[in-house]
């Protein structure tokens, strides 16, 4: 009897402890399983980031339709954004770049250099490996008034939504290299909207007379180039292409920016940026031009660049 219940106990023991261990095996396996169920479905679809930078140096003008000064010594920062989301063969980026600047010189006292809103969004679909059909939406502005300069009197010649513009496009999308993307469409619908009601009333930026807003219908391609050539090194190009079927389509309008950075020591780098807009609409008021002309702004410094 006392024999049966030793081997009874050792038994049960036994098959408790076996019990025990199977249940801690699948303890351990449900633990191992959740926590790759979570990894997957934790995956980061969205990466964000940017930088912020702000300039002291040099600057000089050209025909700038914004208005400033010729040449001048110069506060500018600069606030770049983005946002990228991709999930199965749709990617959605996203883009915004603030910029705000002042001069003043001895002469003249203080006047803006620059001041920049520009929102840009791509939702992305698939098509082949360097290839998607893209819908682009485009929005550029600036925050506060210019002017252009006579030597007796000031022009407004911008302001908040004076210019805006608003670009929908749709096209494909090639992108045969990290460095290098290319996207054209052949149907863009863009909205001009002057909001001043003294610009409004001269008819300025190719609205009608008295108008706040036109819609054009065209072409339009934009190439975008973004290149670490060392580790310090970068320069990142922006070249806008828009064609007006409506009105005299082989005037293309130009928007380029060019920006080149060298890091000089951690967070302090040298910069200089160019940027370029030809429109055939636009005439630089206060000087009596009658005739669009190429508007360049050029921007020398150094300063801070902290990445976001």
């Amino acid at each position: 009897m006392k024999l049966s219940l030793v081997v009874l106990s050792v038994l049960t023991f036994s098959y408790v402890s076996a019990q025990d261990n199977t249940i801690k095996n699948l303890q351990f396996e449900w633990a191992t399983l959740g926590k790759k169920l979570a990894a997957d479905t934790s995956v980061k679809r969205w990466k964000f980031g940017g930088n912020y930078r702000l300039t002291l140096g040099q600057g000089s003008l050209s025909n700038w339709a914004g208005g400033g000064d010729e040449f001048s010594l110069s506060v500018n920062s600069a606030l770049i954004l983005f946002a990228k989301h991709k999930h199965n063969k749709f990617t959605w980026d996203n883009a915004m770049e603030l910029g705000l600047g002042y001069i003043k010189t001895s002469s003249l006292g203080s006047r803006k250099n620059d001041d920049k809103i520009d929102v840009i969004s791509k939702h992305n679909y698939s098509l082949a490996p360097k290839l998607t059909l893209t819908t682009l939406f485009n929005f550029r502005t600036q925050f506060l008034h210019g002017y252009s300069y006579t030597d007796t009197t000031k022009t407004v010649s911008s302001g908040f939504l004076s210019p805006g513009y608003v670009l929908l496009s749709e096209g494909l999308d090639y992108t045969p290299s990290k460095r290098f993307s290319m996207f054209v469409s052949p149907l863009t619908s863009r909205w001009v909207i002057v909001t001043n009601d003294s610009l409004a009333a001269k008819g300025a930026y190719g609205v009608d007379t008295g108008a706040s807003s036109i819609n054009q219908l065209g072409a339009f391609a934009t190439l975008n180039y973004n290149a670490d050539f060392t580790k310090n090194f970068n320069y990142r190009m922006r070249l806008d292409l828009f064609s007006n079927y409506r009105k005299n389509p082989w005037n293309v309008d130009i928007y380029m920016t060019n920006m080149l950075t060298v890091k000089v020591y951690k967070l302090f780098s040298f910069n200089w940026s160019v940027d370029m807009v030809y429109d055939d609409d636009t005439r630089i008021f206060g000087k009596e031009k009658k005739s669009p002309a190429l508007q360049l702004k050029s921007i020398v410094g150094a300063g801070l660049n902290v990445p976001i």
